[in-house]
């Protein structure tokens, strides 16, 4: 089984050390380098060429929004996942959107964000369904109604299925469990996840995540939900009075 290659960035050294003390003795993760600050990041990247980058979004040069943003636009690169010491911090989201793969705190439990390294490598995201939301209405205010208008345009691209898979995917919903749900194939989803993240220009399931409550597709489903819950109660009042 080949290691997967992380890149360690934070300005404090002694974080720095004990990341790679609990990461580096995993027999799946090799640790191929450190960084102090964003501004060492891309020189890092080219040389050591990780497959994850822990990157701290708190840094005194080159802070790791701006190195995220940097990464993320290049062709090669690798998938990121955020350090932090608050929930919901807007340049959390700002990081996110800008194609971070997730997020963990910094007293996060060791074996927990080694899941969450295995977990970015293999393609899925570090975020919750409660932690989006979280994070989104902390950054709810006087743009939301704009974002959803942009997010709304951008939707619109998508067919009925694929915004379906979308919705799915922004409920948190692993691909088999969409799959269960929709009534398709595991491949099928994978086929419909591509299809989102390339018609959408987006770089991971987080970013189709972000767009899809931006959009407000999960409230309409959240609605959607209720509104069948309450027919379904009245039917069966019906059937009770026969």
């Amino acid at each position: 089984m080949t290691a997967i290659r992380l890149l360690l960035v934070d300005d404090d050294p002694l974080v720095r050390a004990g990341l790679s003390l609990m990461l580096g003795g995993a027999g799946d993760v090799e640790i191929v380098g450190e960084a102090a600050d964003g501004d060492e990041v891309e020189a890092l990247v080219d040389r050591t060429r990780p497959d994850v980058v822990l990157m701290d979004i708190r840094m005194p040069v080159v802070d790791g929004l701006t190195a995220t943003e940097r990464l993320r636009d290049r062709a090669d690169a690798p998938q990121i996942i955020v350090l932090t010491t608050f929930h919901a911090d807007e340049q959390v989201l700002r990081a996110l959107r800008a194609g971070a793969a997730g997020f963990v705190l910094k007293d996060t439990p060791p074996a927990e964000i080694l899941d969450a390294v295995r977990r970015v490598a293999a393609g899925d995201p570090v975020l919750s369904p409660a932690v989006t939301r979280r994070l989104m209405e902390h950054a709810a205010g006087g743009a939301a109604d704009t974002r959803r208008t942009r997010a709304r345009e951008r939707i619109a691209a998508l067919n009925d299925r694929e915004r379906e898979v979308a919705v799915a995917v922004g409920r948190g919903m692993a691909n088999a469990a969409i799959a269960g749900e929709l009534y398709m194939s595991v491949a099928t989803v994978k086929t419909h996840v591509s299809r989102v993240l390339a018609k959408l220009d987006l770089g991971n399931r987080v970013q189709i995540a972000l767009l899809a409550y931006d959009a407000g597709l999960l409230e309409e489903h959240q609605r959607e939900g209720r509104e069948e819950g309450r027919e379904e109660g009245r039917e069966e009042g019906r059937e009770g009075r026969q």
